[in-house]
């Protein structure tokens, strides 16, 4: 099965990534030598998000299991700017795929600091903007208000010739007005859904049980939500859409290539197996065969949009 792709820019040999933050690839290559790159999980790697400043992340307990899928409270633990640069950076750009690097600030100016130092190393393919952060001088969550983003996006775009992928929160009544708004501003693709704001409680000490109090629910529970946003916003741009939320085999990310997205990204998934983007892979090119699919580009053309 061909499942050859292209999203803005970036060739692939198959839609499967993975979701920012869930897949510790120098740990698995830690553990799994180079056995790892030989059966690369994913055709595109997204770096955890970098912020300016290290970030420790959130008070424990970070995460609660839900009967079809998980609430995280991270809170974007990463080591800064600088030392992701000299450090952890240098290594993922020997990757066997093209690196998408994850960034995330709360001014335009912070995120053009990191677009620039990002866009200034050798073998990064793309950057996603994480704009789920207050911005600092209006107070508004730039994810949230299409203004914002378009106003983020023309201040990035002149910064870079990479490719800049928005991704967009569910957490709106308007996904498709942020991601036109993302579009009008320079974006080359966005990227959806990320978590939806839940709450967990522990009944024995009456209280929130994340530490943070809330937290952002995935895996299954979220996937009928995710298949509306994105077909929705598919329908309503003209650059490439990254579908996620409960992605966990072929017949759920031939459901989000139908929907309209170009590539498909693996999140909650990868705690339970690491080889995930594997089985998900596997699955897809079974699940196109038995739809009478000849490739992936076929399957694209026939999407529900």
């Amino acid at each position: 099965m061909d499942l050859r792709t292209e999203l803005c820019g970036i060739e692939l040999d198959g839609p499967v990534l993975n979701g920012s933050g869930t897949f510790d690839v120098l740990a698995a290559r830690r553990a799994f030598g180079s056995a790892l790159d030989e059966d690369f999980p994913f055709s595109a790697f997204v770096s955890k998000t970098i912020t300016g400043p290290a970030r420790a992340g959130n008070p424990p307990h970070r995460l609660w299991e839900t009967p079809s899928g998980m609430i995280n409270s991270i809170g974007l633990p990463n080591p800064g700017l600088d030392r992701f640069v000299d450090g952890d950076l240098l290594e993922l750009v020997r990757l066997p795929v093209p690196l998408i690097v994850s960034v995330m600030a709360d001014s335009a100016e912070q995120f053009a600091v990191l677009v620039e130092a990002v866009s200034a190393v050798d073998g990064v393919a793309g950057i996603e903007l994480n704009v789920s952060c207050p911005n600092v001088h209006s107070g508004l969550i730039v994810g949230e208000q299409p203004t914002e983003t378009e106003a983020l996006m023309r201040t990035l775009r002149p910064l870079t010739d990479l490719p800049l992928i928005v991704k967009l929160t569910p957490n709106v009544a308007g996904p498709e007005a942020v991601a036109r708004a993302a579009e009008s501003g320079g974006a080359d693709a966005v990227s959806l859904i990320n978590t939806i704001k839940s709450v967990a409680i522990d009944p024995n000490h009456r209280r929130p049980w994340l530490g943070a109090g809330a937290g952002g629910l995935s895996g299954p529970a979220v996937r009928p939500i995710a298949l509306a946003q994105v077909g929705t916003v598919a329908a309503a741009v003209d650059i490439p859409v990254v579908g996620m939320g409960g992605i966990v085999d072929g017949e759920s990310a031939l459901e989000f290539i139908l929907a309209g997205a170009q590539a498909v990204a693996v999140g909650t998934e990868n705690f339970r197996n690491p080889a995930a983007g594997n089985a998900v892979r596997d699955g897809l090119s079974a699940a196109l065969e038995r739809r009478g699919f000849d490739s992936l580009a076929e399957a694209q053309a026939s999407t529900l949009t």
